[in-house]
């Protein structure tokens, strides 16, 4: 777009060397730099170079004709996927090229940009690698930042990761010699991508750098593919409703941003939430009119493998036969290597073990194995199905192999927990049922699904849904807001000290220290922490943790049996509490007149009594509850340790303080220093 060549001698049109642009045709280029570089506003970016090419071929101004084929390419490789659109941006890069000095800047950047699209579409990157050592010898760094950003793009496979991470960080290091924003956008998103892609579990550090330069200014683009990110790391967490919504979200942007890639990351977003919800049925219709969407990229067969898993799955063995035997082809090996070749695995091997299809199966093996390290993430981190190994450990499990699948699937079970892809976690741990089960290991099977059903306990445990009441800044007469954070961040626990505090907001939690906060998900050790960091030096009991998140799940409604009772007093006298504290908010909320404040505070009040109701007996007695001490001392210590370690990585220095203050065994306690 911006360009520092030497001026171009005009060797065809009407104008001669000295003709002056039309007024207008600056603009249209000045426009369109700005939209796509600045704003990441691809659509407003295509239609302002097309326009501005249509006048500089009118009036026979190279250089415009150049820097307008270059813009109308875009940010990304192959925005244009019609063929006409292809065709189009080719013949106008080749128009271009002919006309200008073929040693001049602008010259190898459109040599550079016709490389990338043909490489990506033949699943190539010998040409724009070739062209990328050109540009880094000579003196122009744009050049080198178009080549870096087009060879990363191009470099798409399950091998090439080292390489594009290599590519990544040096395109950082050149937008600082080009002082273009969306150089160093791109390359700190290359790296976001690159570190997801590689399961590295410091990714969403580098996305929340991402996310911080977005929050100074917006970049459509760029934003468009982050709020993807978040919809992959929503599934992760097991938000599959929150994700459903990021996705329409996500897909409303993509639209804003003129990304092609809009409609089709919403199909594999919902494909990833449906296979999770178990639902994935309902996807037949989408995916097969999907499949033949010319907005689908020529190397993406992501869309085929899983209209085979949803058309077996829904009892249309025909439909999946020919999925699956058309994207095999002649050999499955000959598939491209693109961004979405490790999903297109995953669904292959579905698809192949619902159809008892050993000899695809055993391909997807031989294909896959090589990268059972890596996680099964689509396109630019846009849908993550877990570990490789999963795939791994269902095809042998199709191929009769069930020691080997065993193996696998216990392999993906342990890099499922790492990636706390809880979904997953859950679909390898069902898996690795069934193997142990065809293995004859019925004891083995059974233990696998205690391990499942304590887990689904421990995620039924219900999020906080609403802000507390007041807000994070509402303050009372004391200086101190709700959670006694004073004025100046510090929070105090009531004997002059530094206290830890934390704050309901939304389905995350508000922990600070210190001037300090950091926002984290909720999880039942959060639970648990905020029950010993609002009773500084006291000691609670680990069973009565576990009794009032049992309270607050209606669990103890199931059993009748008992050792330990399911409240205790001290988790009654903290559950009245609340109580209590509610029925105070509702009289100031209705004497202030705020409606919707007064009905949070009600929804709340109404839904806790009635579980309150549900976990006691006649008499407000409390009922039984099944959990002797040591094994609620386990479970409270593992939740609490997973939800430490969470917060340290979100902010080491409050995480070191809690590590330090927070005390677990059979009696629990929170000691600031």
């Amino acid at each position: 777009m911006n360009n520092v060549d030497a001026p171009v001698r005009n060797t065809s049109g009407p104008a001669g060397p000295d003709a002056r642009r039309p007024g207008d045709l600056q603009t249209l280029l000045d426009e369109g730099t700005r939209a796509v570089v600045d704003d990441g506003d691809l659509r407003t970016g295509r239609d302002r170079f097309e326009r501005a090419f249509r006048i500089a071929e009118s009036v026979g101004e190279v250089r415009a004709m150049a820097v307008a084929a270059l813009g109308f390419g875009g940010l990304w490789v192959h925005e244009h996927r019609t063929v006409a659109g292809s065709v189009l941006l080719e013949s106008r890069i080749r128009r271009a090229l002919e006309l200008l000095d073929p040693q001049s800047s602008l010259a190898l950047r459109l040599r550079i940009r016709l490389a990338g699209e043909g490489d990506y579409r033949n699943s190539d990157n010998t040409a724009v690698l070739a062209l990328l050592q050109q540009a880094r010898a000579r003196r122009n760094p744009m050049a080198r930042a178009e080549a870096l950003s087009l060879a990363h793009h191009c470099l798409v496979g399950p091998e090439h990761g080292a390489l594009r991470r290599q590519l990544a960080a040096e395109l950082v290091a050149e937008s600082f010699r080009t002082s273009r924003r969306s150089d160093l956008l791109m390359g700190l998103l290359w790296q976001t991508v690159d570190m997801f892609l590689a399961g590295d579990p410091h990714a969403e550090r580098c996305l929340s750098e991402l996310r911080g330069l977005l929050a100074e200014q917006d970049h459509l683009a760029v934003g468009f593919v982050v709020s993807a990110m978040e919809v992959m790391l929503a599934v992760r967490a097991g938000r599959l409703d929150e994700a459903e919504a990021l996705a329409r979200a996500c897909t409303e942007r993509g639209i804003a941003a003129g990304d092609v890639n809009a409609t089709v990351w919403q199909a594999a977003q919902l494909v990833t939430i449906r296979w999770y919800q178990g639902r994935v049925v309902e996807l037949v219709p989408l995916l097969s009119e999907v499949v033949n969407s010319p907005t689908l990229s020529a190397v993406d067969d992501h869309v085929l493998a899983a209209l085979a898993v949803a058309a077996v799955t829904a009892g249309d063995r025909r439909k999946a036969v020919g999925a699956l035997a058309t994207l095999c082809g002649h050999d499955l090996g000959d598939l491209p290597r693109s961004s979405s070749w490790m999903v297109t695995m995953h669904g292959v091997a579905e698809a192949a073990y619902l159809l008892d299809d050993s000899a695809t199966a055993a391909r997807v093996y031989e294909l896959l194995r090589p990268y059972g390290h890596l996680p099964i993430v689509g396109s630019l981190a846009v849908a993550c199905f877990g570990s490789a190994q999963h795939a791994l450990g269902v095809a042998a499990l199709t191929m009769g192999d069930v020691d080997r699948a065993v193996t696998h699937l216990r392999e993906a079970v342990r890099q499922n927990l790492a990636l706390a892809h809880w979904p997953a976690v859950t679909a390898s741990w069902e898996r690795l049922a069934v193997a142990l089960v065809r293995a004859g290991r019925q004891a083995e099977a059974d233990a696998v699904r205690q391990e499942m059903a304590a887990a689904a306990e421990e995620a039924a445990a219900p999020p906080p849904e609403t802000e507390g009441p007041g807000g994070a800044d509402e303050q009372s007469e004391d200086g101190q807001d709700e959670d006694g954070q004073d004025e100046d961040g510090q929070g105090e626990d009531g004997q002059g000290q530094t206290a830890a505090f934390c704050t309901r907001l939304g389905r995350k939690w508000r922990i600070g220290f210190g001037g300090r906060s950091v926002l984290v998900d909720h999880s039942v050790g959060m639970l648990h922490l905020v029950v010993l960091i609002a009773n500084p030096r006291q000691e609670i009991r680990a069973v009565d943790l576990v009794a009032g998140l049992t309270a607050l799940n209606g669990a103890a409604e199931h059993t009748a049996l008992s050792g330990q009772r399911t409240l205790d007093r001290v988790a009654t006298q903290e559950y009245r509490s609340r109580l209590a504290r509610l029925r105070l908010e509702l009289d100031e909320f209705e004497a202030a007149d705020d409606p919707r404040r007064a009905a949070v505070a009600q929804a709340e009040h109404d839904w806790l009594v009635r579980q309150l109701a549900g976990a006691t007996g006649l008499g407000g007695r409390a009922r039984r509850f099944p959990e002797g001490e040591e094994r609620s001392r386990v479970a409270v210590s593992k939740a609490v340790r997973r939800a430490l370690d969470r917060i340290a990585a979100a902010d080491p220095v409050i995480g070191e303080h809690l590590r330090h203050a927070v005390h677990t065994g059979v009696r629990c306690s929170y000691w600031p220093a």
